[in-house]
């Protein structure tokens, strides 16, 4: 039986999930690594609509290094999680 290929957003997904504690990704890191270096925007409409804390969607970030949106409590708390991980300072 052959497999079903993975949809973008379940790529998307798999990469996150893999950022460890203390980095992050670019918005547009993980589109690249997915297999579509222009769908940056694409990846934050996956990460606003991720409610599974298995994906640590507050480790992806701006390609000009600000944070962006955090669908769990916006940038502020984006900040703050980032800060006790080490990941910013």
């Amino acid at each position: 039986m052959k497999a079903t290929p993975k949809t973008f957003a379940e790529k998307v997904r798999d990469i996150v999930r893999k950022i460890p504690k203390g980095k992050v990704m670019t918005y547009a890191g993980v589109a690249r690594k997915a297999g579509n270096a222009k769908a940056a925007r694409a990846v934050g409409t996956i990460m606003a609509g991720n409610f599974d804390p298995k994906i640590p969607c507050h480790r992806v970030i701006r390609s000009d290094g600000t944070l962006g949106n955090y669908n769990r409590g916006g940038t502020a708390k984006k900040r703050e999680i980032l800060k006790k991980e080490g990941a910013i300072k």
